[in-house]
Formats: C-alpha cells, structure tokens, sequence
C-alpha cells in the first residue's frame, strides 16, 4: 500500500449567514479538498479551511504547499508510515492548515484501510459530542433571536459570543442581552479574537460579572505578555489561548508563561496526530481543553467530532460544531444532523466525511 497521488482542490461555497468578528469575517467557504490516493484504490480526505487573518494561510498557498512540496516527497510512501510523513512536513514550517489536512486525509485512509472508524482509532471513549453554536457580530436582540431559535430547533444549550468590539458597551450589552433571554441554565462564554487589549479585557469580565460567563478565548494578542499573564491571574474564569496556541510548542509556551490557563484544540490546524500531543500535555498538566472551530464545513466538523468524541476529556465541554448550518450548501453527500444537541459520529470505515462528487464539480474552483 503506497501513497500514489495527492491531490488538494480549491472549492467555494456561500455562506447564507456570514460571520463577523474581530479578526475578519467569512462570508464565502473559500476552502481546499485534500485527497490522498493509494495504489490499491483507497482514497482519504480532509477539508483545509484557509484562515489569512488568523494564520496566513490562503486557498493558494495550501494548494502550492501540498501539490507543490509536499506530494513530491510523499508519494510512494507507505500512509501507515506517518512518522515519515511527518517528517517530511516538519521540514516546512509554519503551513499549519495544510499539514492539519493531510495528516486527517492519514488518518482517514488508515481508518478504511482498517475497516474502522478513525474515532475509534483514536481512543473510541464516546459516540456523540454536544454542540455548542458561534455567535457573531449582530445587533444584541438579533443574537438573542438566533439563539433562541438554534435552542428550539437543535437543542443547543452553549453558545459563543464573539466579542472585541469597540466600544466595549456593545459587547457587554450582548451579554446581558443574552443571559437576561437565554436564563440561567444556558452557557455562554466569550471569544475577542485578540479584539481586545488585556486591560479593556479585564474592564469586561469587571461588567459582565454575576452572568456566568464560563470562559474568555483569546481576548488579546498573546505578544502583550505581562498585562496578559495579569488577566490570567485576576480572572475568575479561564483565559482560553486559540490562534495563540496552533502547535503543541506555543502550547506549551503559553501555559508556562502564565498566558492562558485552558487550550482551545482545532483538529482542522493540528491534524489528528498532533492534537493527540497537544491533548496529551493539557491533561498531563489539569489544563482544560475546548474542540474549536474554524467556521468548518461539514467535512471539517465531522473530523472534529470524530477526535472530540475519542477522548474524555475532550467531551467535558460542548464542541463548536454547528457554524456549517449558516452555509447555503456543502460537499457532504449525506448531511450531518444535529439532535438534542448532539452529533454523532460516523459508525463507518475512516472518519466517515464522504464526499458528493457532484457538488464539489459545482464549486470545484479549478
């Protein structure tokens, strides 16, 4: 069994509902299918979400990167060898999506090659996660609408409120807004995408206290170190490290420095190999972890529940899973359902994301 070509395909699909906030905001899934073929007719496949804003990644250069510089050296290369593959990638750096991509194309190829699912694989612990939704930047009673009707219709019951807006008044008032309507039984945490300085970060959890808000994520740039270690310090709920954080190494230097105190995993920028390690050393150290999202497809969030529902402690909190609902369409021949809140993995050889070729020949982009 050898890797016998790679392909990554440029695709866009519109967003029915665009979503805003601090570092940019998505209106077209502007996306790249990754396929590794193997000799003997296994195919796997991953969605790589190109975020520029967040990571400098773009359509091209995670097309350019794989096709270009990676597949040369992959191909014929065993897919069970990911120790090698690896290798081979961590020759480039930075290029984080595009790697995340191909080691979960891996790892689904090594799931059908198995006949098993990749969540077992992966640990197997759960067959479902709970769903939490993003919320973007809208007016306070627009949120609270959206809120309510994605409890009614899929039983979602956590919510992230992106944040780090100024003024700072329109983002409290959201919060109030949304405790006051949702009631108490509701989570709600808060996302600023480095929107925010520590200091103006530090002003909200001060206005917004007594709301149960249960987590920050990335309220500032991690470079403003000493102010951000003093949030750290002062907050009474924990300071999430995300864009900060894409590697098991920033992990690692943003718990030593005091910087975050809980780490929001992204199967679609580590891959499945390295959010194990990056798992690994949160649990190690009592760190809380969180499943984030990259405003997925419903490719990207099924690799995402198929990770979270392999291990316990990815499971304790809800997953941000259902953000590809604000899509007008998508690649996935049978769609992801969500119910009481919940989504299931895929009971099927790999991680179960199969693909309507008819569809992607409609928004294939090359």
């Amino acid at each position: 069994m050898k890797i016998q070509r790679i392909e990554a395909i440029p695709y866009s699909i519109p967003y029915s509902h665009p979503l805003k906030f601090a570092s940019g905001e998505v209106a077209d899934a502007e996306h790249v299918l990754v396929r590794i073929h193997c000799d003997d007719g296994l195919l796997g496949e991953a969605d790589a979400p190109p975020r520029p804003y967040t990571y400098g990644e773009t359509q091209d250069s995670i097309t350019t990167i794989i096709e270009k510089v990676f597949a040369p050296q992959l191909i014929g290369l065993d897919p069970f060898d990911r120790g090698k593959v690896h290798e081979v990638m961590g020759r480039t750096v930075n290029n984080q999506v595009a790697k995340g991509a191909v080691d979960i194309s891996l790892w689904d190829l090594l799931g059908k090659a198995l006949g098993t699912p990749v969540h077992k694989l992966l640990g197997g612990y759960t067959d479902s996660m709970r769903v939490s939704h993003m919320l973007g930047f809208r007016p306070a009673q627009e949120l609270l609408d959206e809120a309510l009707r994605f409890g009614q219709e899929y039983g979602i019951t956590t919510f992230k409120l992106k944040v780090g807006r100024r003024p700072l008044g329109l983002d409290i008032e959201a919060c109030h807004v949304l405790r006051n309507g949702l009631g108490p039984e509701v989570e709600l945490y808060l996302d600023a995408n480095r929107g925010w300085s520590a200091n103006e970060a530090m002003e909200v959890l001060r206005r917004t206290e007594g709301l149960g808000l249960t987590m920050l994520e990335e309220p500032c740039d991690a470079k403003e170190a000493m102010s951000r270690r003093r949030l750290v310090e002062k907050s009474p709920i924990p300071i999430v490290g995300d864009e900060s954080v894409p590697t098991a190494g920033d992990v690692s230097r943003e718990l030593l420095s005091g910087g975050s105190n809980a780490i929001c995993i992204k199967t679609a920028r580590s891959g499945f190999t390295e959010a194990q390690q990056i798992l690994g050393l949160c649990t190690g150290l009592g760190v809380d972890v969180t499943m984030g999202n990259q405003i997925d497809t419903q490719v990207g969030s099924l690799a995402t529940v198929s990770f979270g529902a392999a291990h316990e402690a990815t499971t304790r909190r809800a997953g941000e899973l259902s953000n590809f609902l604000d899509m007008s369409d998508d690649l996935l021949a049978d769609p992801i359902t969500i119910s009481a809140g919940r989504i299931s993995v895929r009971d099927i050889p790999g991680v179960g994301a199969g693909i309507d070729e008819d569809k992607l020949a409609r928004y294939r982009q090359n």
